[in-house]
C-alpha cells in the first residue's frame, strides 16, 4: 500500500489545510502497511520456525528406531551418537556449514558468506531459516549412523558428523536450493539445467540420497558385522531388541516430516491470486502434507503384504521401514504432484526397499536400519517419480516466474525435468562417494573407525560406555551381583536368530 500526501491534497482542496489532512490520512495508510507487513513476515517466520521443530522432533524418531533396531547391548552407544549427531551438527553448520550451503551471493557451486552468521539476519535469510536448514542437515547425518551402527569407534562418528553437515551436505544443497546453486529450479536466469533446474523440494536427493550413499560407504569400508553372515555365506538375522521403540520411533518420525516436507515452502501467508480466494500457498502446504501422508500409508501396506508373500510373516519392523521409505521418496516431488501419484510413488518405493535389501544379502552388505537401502534407494526413486508425475500447474505454483518451465514426463511435459533429476542422482552420488569415501578409508587405515572384536562381542555400551544402558537390579542392592535378568537380556543381546545361532558360533 502506497500513498502520497501530493495525490491526495486536490482531492481534499475543499477542506482546510488539505495538506495536512492528506499528510495525516497517508501516514495512517502507512502505518497500517507497515502492520500488514510486519504480520505477514512474523506469520511465514512461525510457520518456519513451528516446522524446524518439527523436523528437529525428527532427532528423537531417528534415537528410538535406532537404539530399537540395535541389540541391547549397544543401545548407549547408538544413543549417545544420536545427541552428538545433532550437536556436533550445529557447531559445524553454525561455523562453516550455513555459509556454504546459502552464503549469497556466491557462485553455482559454493557459497561464501555468513559464516559464524556473520552479517546476520540479511534480505536473503533470518535465524529462522538457519535453524530450519540446521535441523535438516543433522537430519542427513543422522541417516549414515544407522547404516554404521554396532561396531563403529566413537571418534568416527564425531569426526564424519562434522564434516558432512558443515562441507558435504551444504554444498549439496547449494546446488538444488540455494538461489546461486547451478541446478536449483527456483532461478529465473536462462542458466538452468536443462531449462529446468531439478526438482528436489525437501530433499529425497539432497538430504536422503546424502545420508544414504555416505553411510553406504561406511558400511561398506567397515564391513559387516560380526556373525552378520556365517560361514557359508548364508544371512544370518541380528534382530534388534526392541520393536516398540522401532515403532516410537517411526510414529515421531511421521510426525516430523509434516514439517519435514510442507514446511519446505518456508511461508505460508501467500497468495496465487486468480477468482479464488480461498486458494494459495496454504492450500499447496495442506496438498503436500496429504501426498506425504498418502505416500507413506501406501508404501507401509505394500511392504505388509508384500513382505507376507516373501517370509510368510506379518512384520512390523519391515512395515515400519517401508512406510519411512514410502516418505523418502515423495519427499522430492511432495509439493508438485497429485494425491492420487503419491499412491504410485508409495507403492513402487516399497519393491524398491525390499528389492534394495534382496541386493545387499546377496553382495553380503551389513546395514543394521536399511539406511542406505531406504534412503539413498527410495530416495533415488523420489527423484525419478518427481520426473516423471510432477503437474504443471503446481510446478508453477512452487517455481514460479518462469513460463513454460518442463514437467513430468507422464504428465505431458516432456524429458528435460526428468533429465534434470537423473544428474541430480548421478552427481549427489559422485560427490559424496568422492568425500566422504576417502573420509571413512582414511579413517580405517588410521584404526579409527571400527571396534575391536572383542568389544563389538561384549557391546559397545559395557566396553566403551561404562554399562548397559537398562539398570536390572537395585541401587541398593549391595550383593553387587548381577540379576537373572540381566543375564537374560545379555545373553539374548549377543544371540542370532535360533535356526543360525549355531552356524555363528566362532564366526
Amino acid at each position: 500500500m502506497a500513498c502520497s500526501a501530493t495525490d491526495l491534497a486536490p482531492l481534499l482542496s475543499a477542506t482546510v489545510n488539505s495538506t495536512e489532512a492528506a499528510t495525516y490520512l497517508c501516514s495512517q495508510f502507512t502505518g497500517i502497511s507497515n502492520q500488514l507487513s510486519d504480520t505477514t513476515y512474523a506469520v511465514n517466520n512461525t510457520y518456519l520456525l513451528f516446522s524446524a521443530y518439527l523436523v528437529f522432533a525428527m532427532q528423537l524418531g531417528f534415537a528410538m528406531l535406532c537404539a530399537g533396531s540395535v541389540r541391547a547391548k549397544n543401545t548407549m552407544n547408538i544413543m549417545l551418537t544420536n545427541v552428538l549427531d545433532a550437536a556436533a551438527g550445529g557447531i559445524s553448520y553454525y561455523l562453516f556449514g550455513y555459509a556454504f550451503a546459502f552464503g549469497a551471493p556466491s557462485n553455482g557451486f559454493i557459497g561464501r558468506h555468513f559464516f559464524g552468521l556473520n552479517d546476520f539476519p540479511s534480505p536473503d535469510g533470518d535465524y529462522s531459516l538457519f535453524l530450519f536448514q540446521w535441523a535438516f542437515a543433522i537430519a542427513a547425518a543422522g541417516i549414515t549412523s544407522g547404516s554404521i551402527a554396532e561396531r563403529t569407534q566413537f571418534v568416527a562418528y564425531l569426526i564424519y558428523s562434522s564434516f558432512l553437515t558443515g562441507f558435504v551436505y551444504p554444498v549439496v544443497s547449494h546446488w538444488f536450493w540455494s538461489g546461486d546453486g547451478w541446478g536449483n529450479p527456483a532461478k529465473t536466469s536462462n542458466h538452468l539445467l536443462f531449462g529446468s533446474g531439478a526438482i528436489d523440494f525437501a530433499g529425497s536427493g539432497v538430504v536422503h540420497m546424502v545420508g544414504g550413499i555416505a553411510g553406504l560407504w561406511g558400511a561398506l569400508i567397515e564391513g559387516p558385522r560380526i556373525g552378520r553372515f556365517d560361514h557359508n555365506g548364508r544371512s544370518v538375522a541380528l534382530r534388534g531388541h526392541s520393536a516398540s521403540l522401532v515403532v516410537l520411533g517411526t510414529f515421531m518420525l511421521w510426525f516430523g516430516w509434516y514439517g519435514f516436507n510442507p514446511g519446505s515452502f518456508q511461508m505460508i501467508l501467500k497468495s496465487y491470486g486468480g477468482d479464488k480466494a480461498y486458494y494459495g500457498q496454504w492450500t499447496a502446504v495442506g496438498r503436500t502434507a496429504v501426498t506425504t501422508t498418502l505416500a507413506g500409508s501406501t508404501a507401509a501396506l505394500t511392504t505388509l503384504f508384500g513382505k507376507r508373500l516373501l517370509s510368510g510373516h506379518w512384520n512390523v519392523i519391515d512395515v515400519c521401514n517401508g512406510l519411512l521409505g514410502g516418505f523418502a521418496a515423495i519427499t522430492a516431488g511432495c509439493s508438485v504432484v497429485e494425491p492420487w501419484a503419491a499412491i504410485v510413488c508409495g507403492f513402487v518405493a516399497a519393491w524398491v526397499l525390499i528389492g534394495c535389501n534382496a541386493l545387499a544379502n546377496k553382495l553380503h552388505y551389513d546395514d543394521p536400519l536399511e539406511a542406505a537401502q531406504l534412503h539413498g534407494g527410495c530416495g533415488m526413486w523420489g527423484l525419478l517419480f518427481t520426473g516423471l508425475f510432477a503437474k504443471e500447474t503446481y510446478v508453477n505454483e512452487a517455481y514460479p516466474n518462469k513460463p513454460g518451465r518442463p514437467y513430468g514426463l507422464f504428465m505431458g511435459g516432456g524429458g528435460k525435468l526428468l533429465a534434470a533429476q537423473i544428474i541430480e542422482i548421478l552427481v549427489i552420488i559422485g560427490w559424496v562417494s568422492a568425500t566422504m569415501g576417502p573420509l571413512f578409508y582414511g579413517l580405517h587405515k588410521l584404526k579409527l573407525l571400527r571396534i575391536s572384536s572383542e568389544d563389538e562381542m561384549a557391546g559397545m555400551d559395557m566396553t566403551r560406555h561404562g554399562g548397559f544402558a537398562y539398570a536390572y537390579q537395585d541401587d541398593d542392592d549391595a550383593s553387587g551381583k548381577p540379576s537373572i535378568m540381566m543375564k537374560k537380556v545379555d545373553n539374548h543381546a549377543n544371540e542370532t536368530t535360533p535356526d543360525r545361532k549355531s552356524q555363528a558360533i566362532g564366526v
